[in-house]
């Protein structure tokens, strides 16, 4: 088979050791890997020219769930599997268009969606998933009102974000059926949430014995356990029983981060997603608990950026943006940049971002040897990074794997 190879010239790169934009260059493509910078064009290549565009790494998202279609989870869950595998291939179009190459998917994502991408059926990012989400009975994902008492209406169907799985050997047995079935990390539900009907959002979610249990089998999976926290002292058990990502942490206090930051862990904030139900959960039908819960950790949200960053611990870059909230998804760039700067912004999204997906060099990078996905913008994301949340404005091309996904520089 003939070598494919590309050519992007009149690019300026993102310097983020120094802060700021190159001189124009070339970037040359091969067989859907970046082969270097500053050569001249093959005479083989199909040549690109960016005008002085911004190209950059493919986006990584690492908190989303693509099974959520609609805001109306339980409604997601019990549509037809094939209904919600088509409604997830159209939202992963969607994030590609947006610039995002790699998503790592919180719970619900199968297989098949990862291999639908793999053998070219979506045009979408690169899936890395966790399968379910673990909840015990009345946690996190447990969406019956307190009067159903059906022991599990909700099981392993495809537009289900999480299963209720109740001691030790069961979570166990889960664990393991799902790193069969293709996940490449475990994610528990070790909180309370916003969107579950039945759980305070300071309430601790799971034994020790059971959380030790799935950071066990990951482990032995070589692999790691996700969780979805929000309070103080549920991020400093998790840290303790050995959970290395910590999804939100909304309400993290500074002695808590440190000690999260000494662990090993990333944490995942994701204020766009409190956002975009603060301005539209209620019409959507976010009930009166729900946007209780709501407002205390979106009033923490913001806080916590400081204290995690000031403690050293790395942060990636995730939106848990769910259903018709998905527009909001750029605003997550705006809000960061209240507290971050630039730099660490995209330095958390590429650098900690692949570490998370267990794909450093291939992903996340524009060095010789990573895989071909880039984006252009005709902005410069140093003076002004909020700009990246508006794609239908300034984004202009989409390379995944080495081949134009997306081509709107005549827009």
């Amino acid at each position: 088979m003939a070598s494919s190879s590309l050519s992007l010239v009149n690019a300026r790169l993102v310097d983020l050791d120094a802060g700021k934009l190159t001189a124009p260059t070339s970037v040359s493509v091969v067989d859907g890997r970046i082969a270097g910078t500053g050569q001249p064009a093959d005479a083989a290549s199909e040549v690109i020219d960016l005008g002085g565009a911004t190209l950059m790494p493919g986006f990584i998202d690492c908190h989303f769930h693509v099974v959520a279609w609609s805001l109306d989870l339980w409604a997601n869950t019990i549509a037809p599997d094939s209904l919600a595998a088509l409604r997830a291939a159209k939202v992963m179009e969607g994030l590609l268009a947006d610039g995002f190459t790699t998503v790592r998917d919180l719970g619900g994502a199968d297989y098949g969606l990862v291999r639908g991408v793999n053998e070219g059926l979506i045009n979408g990012p690169d899936l890395v998933i966790c399968g379910k989400g673990l909840s015990m009975t009345g946690g996190h994902t447990d969406l019956r009102q307190r009067t159903d008492i059906r022991p599990d209406s909700m099981g392993w169907r495809v537009g289900n974000m999480g299963v209720l799985v109740d001691g030790v050997d069961d979570v166990r047995r889960a664990c393991r059926k799902m790193i069969k079935e293709g996940a490449r990390f475990i994610k528990v539900m070790a909180n309370g949430g916003v969107s579950s009907p039945n759980d305070p959002i300071d309430g601790l979610q799971y034994s020790d014995d059971e959380i030790r249990a799935m950071v066990e089998e990951a482990g032995n999976a070589n692999t790691y356990v996700s969780a979805h926290v929000y309070s103080d002292a549920s991020i400093r058990r998790c840290v303790k029983l050995g959970v290395k990502s910590l999804e939100h942490c909304n309400l993290i206090g500074a002695e808590t981060a440190a000690m999260a930051a000494e662990a090993g862990c990333i944490a995942i904030p994701t204020l766009a997603a409190y956002e975009g139900l603060k301005i539209e959960g209620k019409q959507l039908g976010l009930g009166e608990a729900e946007q209780a819960k709501l407002d205390v950790v979106r009033d923490g949200g913001r806080n916590s950026l400081a204290i995690m960053r000031d403690a050293g611990l790395p942060m990636a870059f995730g939106t848990d943006l769910l259903g018709q909230l998905r527009k909001f998804g750029g605003l997550e760039f705006e809000l960061l940049a209240q507290v971050l700067t630039p730099t660490e912004i995209l330095r958390g999204m590429w650098e900690t971002g692949a570490r998370l997906c267990r794909m450093e060099g291939e992903i996340g990078t524009m060095a010789s040897g990573a895989r071909a996905n880039l984006v252009a913008f005709d902005v410069d994301p140093f003076s002004n990074i909020a700009a990246l949340g508006r794609p239908a404005d300034h984004l202009k091309l989409v390379v995944k794997n080495g081949a134009v996904a997306h081509d709107r520089r005549a827009n």
